[in-house]
């Protein structure tokens, strides 16, 4: 049996209550904030202190600052991805 249109609506709204209260309760306040997908200061915030040890361990020669400061930009880059959600999770290298 079909479900109803009505049905949908409040099966959709609870999902997105569910994955990102924070922007449900600012709709229903009238001032909108951004979707948990497109907040991205967490991301910002690893790639500044990811290319500080960097250059850090440059300055100091030490491999394993630079590694630990290669790894984190590395990750946060990958935070930062806007196309990362649509592509895919994770892609399959199976021959």
């Amino acid at each position: 049996m079909p479900q109803s249109n009505d049905d949908r609506l409040v099966d959709l709204a609870a999902r997105l209550e569910h994955e990102d209260p924070r922007f449900v309760r600012s709709l229903s306040a009238g001032q909108p904030a951004r979707p948990r997908e497109y907040r991205r200061t967490g991301a910002w915030w690893a790639l500044v202190i990811g290319v500080t040890m960097l250059i850090a361990g440059v300055i100091v020669p030490d491999g394993l600052l630079i590694a630990a400061g290669l790894v984190l930009s590395g990750i946060a880059v990958q935070l930062l991805d806007p196309d990362r959600r649509r592509t895919g999770a994770r892609p399959s290298y199976r021959h």
